[in-house]
């Protein structure tokens, strides 16, 4: 879950609507770009894929809250604090265009129905729970792990509950919990604003809440104005896939693109394949579609 470091970018921040601190690094020359990262990430996991656009676009990569440049989840977090979050960035940067993966999709989604300044939304296997659809029985479990500090476990039962990547679906619980533990405490010599995984594990219990809250919302986003790229791979469960083709039958200006070989990670672990078809989506004129 390290990231390769991309040299050359410049950090800044904003203060949201309730004072909260939002930090964020930025890149590149050009029209205004803002990424917002997933659970258990940080802006690190997309320095890569912001690095790889950077020729064209100035992108700005924010901590969301709980994590490194940006403060803390606060006492009434929710999803408004963060759509709160993400206007202020909006505001800042003058930037028109969101890319987000997976619960920063959902936060970008949210957001867009709020805030008509935000022309180009591309979302990355947004958790959009249908009927249940996104797994969350694991819930409980991995927040008695949390607060018994065992993370090693707590970050196994997340990504076995979430079945989001494939390799801890095949390996059993009893190798993955003490290399997973063994890890996070040997992390070391990270870059100056990269966040430690142990860090970044008990923040999923906030990307939860995000999720419950926005579950079968589907349909409030059949007047979103801004133009849509819908993304996802397909090594990824068949929840996103079923959320993302809900979302296209709604949204009013959407385009689906299903990228072959790759999975919910993609953003992270093979940037230049996500980097094509955003280049292709956030360059184009203004009246092309």
């Amino acid at each position: 879950m390290e990231a390769m470091r991309v040299p050359g970018y410049v950090t800044g921040q904003v203060r949201s609507a309730d004072g909260t601190t939002v930090g964020y690094r930025q890149v590149g020359h050009g029209p205004g770009l803002i990424f917002l990262h997933g659970g258990m990430l940080a802006a690190q996991h997309l320095m890569e894929l912001a690095g790889a656009l950077s020729a064209e676009f100035t992108v700005h990569v924010p901590d969301r809250r709980g994590r490194g440049l940006s403060g803390p989840h606060g006492d009434d977090f929710g999803v408004v604090r963060e759509v709160e979050d993400l206007q202020a960035l909006v505001a800042a940067t003058g930037a028109t265009r969101v890319f987000g993966l997976s619960s920063g999709a959902l936060v970008a989604l949210r957001a867009a129905l709020v805030t008509p300044a935000i022309d180009r939304l591309a979302l990355y296997e947004p958790p959009l729970s249908l009927d249940g659809s996104v797994p969350l029985e694991w819930v409980p479990r991995y927040d008695r792990e949390i607060a018994t500090g065992r993370i090693g476990s707590a970050l196994v039962t997340a990504m076995k509950g979430l079945g989001a990547e494939p390799v801890f679906g095949r390996v059993p619980r009893f190798v993955l919990v003490p290399l997973m533990a063994i890890g996070s405490r040997l992390q070391r010599d990270l870059p100056e604003d990269d966040v430690p995984i142990a860090e970044l594990i008990p923040t999923q219990h906030y990307d939860v809440r995000i999720i419950t809250e926005v579950a079968d919302t589907v349909e409030e986003y059949a007047t979103l104005p801004a133009r849509v790229l819908l993304l996802g791979g397909t090594r990824s469960p068949a929840y996103f896939d079923g959320a993302l083709k809900r979302l296209a039958a709604v949204l009013p200006q959407a385009r689906s693109i299903t990228l072959p070989g790759v999975g919910h990670s993609a953003p992270d672990d093979d940037p230049l394949v996500v980097a094509r078809p955003l280049r292709d989506f956030f360059g184009s004129p203004a009246g092309a579609w």
